[in-house]
């Protein structure tokens, strides 16, 4: 039974990276004995389906196709922050009158209006990083004037406190090349220029993952989190019709296309050796936490990060070269798997995986470092109202 005194909204930002670790979060939250009610776009809301938690719409203005519906990025966030901020404070107002008023926001870092929202309410506001604590370091540091943008080709490799050195091409994509996600830059250094607005900060990893970052206190509120509960899936739509041509056919007997599968329950199969994966962070996570070796095939964001990181500092896998097209060819998708399975360091990879895998089941385990801050959290939320 969820305790009346401690009612938490947790609000992602609707893409699946996003929505994943905060109904984690939420569906964590829920079994501490606390409320918690997922916020999302009507666009996405059906597809949640999450035990002893709740489930609400919030509009984003798209409801019928949301992001697809809008111009783009900026227009997207704008109308996000406009008609969201209204409809969750709607919401709230709702539960306020019922037997269960709002305690608190946890919200996606992408959302940084919702922290305007828990002021002007006077409820308390959590933000949620949905990166490596790595990660947003780095832009916390861009805030704070150690790391200026754009980062220049001839000033790297970048050396920052807490971090190994970083070439141009393993810099996340937004300070690699600024201007080409200009929209979603300026969201994320808005958040980290308005931290101490919250009065948590989440970020979704564990401590003994990151221990350098986490060591430095760089972020001063960060709390490491990282729960390894099944998400409910959001389908993968149209993979078939993308597909190249004869590519379903050539397959035959020895592997399958499926148009969407369970990633935690596969990866979690004593049958899979290798994990070939773009490095996105919760499939990183994911890998490491069920000590899997990995083939890192990176696109943007993050994730070229995320691959110097699985193999250079945790050593549970290795990178796959992209070519002067920035192709990953099969010649070296197959060197790399080999090298994963049956290389020289193929033994050393799977003992390096198996040690994560026992410190993160140990971090979200009966008095584990993450498990313990998600227990001072809520018995904060139980003990005091925010004044």
């Amino acid at each position: 039974m969820a305790d009346p005194r401690c009612h938490v909204i947790v609000i992602p930002y609707p893409a699946q990276g996003h929505i994943n670790p905060l109904l984690q979060f939420a569906k964590r939250l829920a079994s501490k004995g606390v409320k918690a009610t997922f916020a999302t776009t009507p666009y996405t809301v059906n597809s949640i389906h999450a035990p002893n938690v709740g489930v609400e719409p919030i509009s984003d203005g798209f409801d019928e196709g949301g992001f697809k519906q809008s111009s783009g990025v900026e227009a997207y966030l704008e109308s996000f922050k406009t008609v969201g901020s209204r409809t969750l404070t709607e919401l709230i107002l709702k539960f306020n009158a019922s037997g269960f008023p709002v305690t608190c926001i946890v919200y996606d870092s992408l959302l940084t209006w919702a922290v305007d929202v828990a002021k002007q309410l006077g409820i308390y506001a959590a933000v949620f990083l949905t990166n490596s604590a790595s990660v947003c370091s780095m832009y916390w540091q861009i805030d704070q004037g150690l790391l200026t943008l754009p980062v220049k080709q001839e000033t790297v490799p970048v050396s920052l406190p807490g971090l190994p050195s970083l070439d141009f091409y393993e810099l996340p994509s937004f300070l690699a090349s600024p201007t080409t996600h200009s929209a979603y830059l300026e969201t994320i250094l808005q958040k980290f220029h308005s931290l101490d607005k919250n009065d948590w900060v989440f970020c979704n990893s564990f401590e003994e993952l990151e221990i350098e970052t986490f060591q430095l206190n760089r972020l001063k509120k960060l709390r490491g989190f990282r729960s390894k509960q099944l998400a409910f899936p959001m389908g993968y739509q149209g993979f078939r019709k993308q597909a190249p041509v004869d590519f379903i056919s050539s397959v035959g007997e020895t592997g399958i296309v499926v148009a969407w599968c369970n990633q935690l329950e596969v990866l979690a199969h004593q049958a899979v050796g290798c994990f070939v994966t773009h490095c996105g962070w919760n499939s990183t996570l994911e890998g490491l936490s069920l000590g899997v070796p990995m083939v890192g095939v990176t696109q943007w964001s993050d994730q070229p990060t995320n691959a110097k990181f699985i193999e250079e500092l945790w050593k549970v896998g290795v990178r796959a070269k992209k070519d002067e097209e920035g192709i990953v060819r099969r010649q070296e998708l197959e060197k790399c798997i080999r090298e994963v399975m049956v290389g020289e360091r193929s033994e050393e990879m799977k003992n390096k995986a198996s040690k994560w895998r026992d410190l993160a089941k140990a971090a979200v385990g009966l008095g584990g470092s993450s498990d313990t801050k998600i227990n001072q959290f809520v018995l904060k939320l139980l003990d005091e109202k925010k004044a």
